[in-house]
């Protein structure tokens, strides 16, 4: 898994305005910088960028979500 961690990571500090929470919008994405003989490993690198996308997506506070509401 530490290689998949560190090329994830790699990715995403040099390209990080080009990947996004969908899967696969990212597989493309990966494809067009790494090329592989393993649909396996883009897939978990893929993976493991959506994950790090949706977990560091930032998370409305709670006035913001009261306003929406509000409209």
């Amino acid at each position: 898994m530490g290689l998949v961690r560190n090329l994830s990571l790699d990715l995403i500090q040099k390209h990080i305005e080009e990947f996004t929470s969908d899967f696969e919008q990212n597989k493309k994405v990966i494809e067009k910088y790494i090329s592989f003989n393993s649909k396996s490993l883009r897939n978990m690198i893929a993976g493991y960028i959506t994950g790090y996308i949706n977990k560091n997506a930032e998370v409305p506070d709670s006035e913001e979500k009261e306003k929406q509401a509000e409209e």
